[in-house]
């Protein structure tokens, strides 16, 4: 058995769950997700507590059990607390402006950089300090990492567009024989 498919997952309380077939709807206070699962996979809820089982031990069930279970765990998780991202810019003339829910950055290039805020993101912006929240975690991480893309971090001087407590390793450059 997978040992993370197999850990039971408890409801709190505010949290609504509703199994129909394959998919897997959760509501709570911060808003509603669904998900289709794999066909494989069984999903059972009773009492408060899912139980995410598989039929048989093929390579494909057992690789799905795990990744349903995350999946189903993440979506509490995110309708409860919600997920959130921290990206910081730095670089001398590195700059990001929130223009309503996007943001216009400016990173080196001969024009700004506009983002919009995609469905269900949010953005706050204190200083050069960037926060990207939501409820669902792919979402989050997949908009921080397409903004930390518009301007990776230079591994000589350290400027770019970085996670908060990311650490670049930095090269010598030319003076460093």
């Amino acid at each position: 058995m997978s040992r993370i498919g197999r850990l039971p997952i408890t409801v709190p309380s505010g949290v609504e769950i509703k199994v129909d077939g394959d998919t897997v709807a959760v509501k709570g206070p911060k808003g509603e997700l669904s998900h289709v699962m794999a066909s494989p996979i069984g999903v059972s809820f009773e009492e408060g507590i899912i139980t995410v089982t598989r039929p048989d031990d093929e390579r494909e069930s057992r690789s799905l059990h795990g990744l349903t279970r995350t999946l189903i765990s993440n979506m509490i998780v995110g309708v409860t607390d919600g997920y959130e991202k921290k990206l910081e810019v730095i670089g001398t003339g590195y700059r990001v402006l929130a223009k309503g829910s996007d943001l216009e950055f400016a990173l080196g290039y001969s024009h700004p950089v506009p983002v919009k805020a995609p469905e269900g993101i949010s953005f706050a912006v204190e200083g050069n300090k960037v926060t990207v929240a939501g409820i669902d975690k792919q979402r989050v991480g997949e908009t921080a990492a397409n903004i930390r893309k518009l301007r990776r971090p230079d591994p000589y001087k350290g400027k770019g567009v970085r996670y908060a407590g990311e650490v670049i390793r930095r090269k010598a450059g030319k003076a460093g024989k």
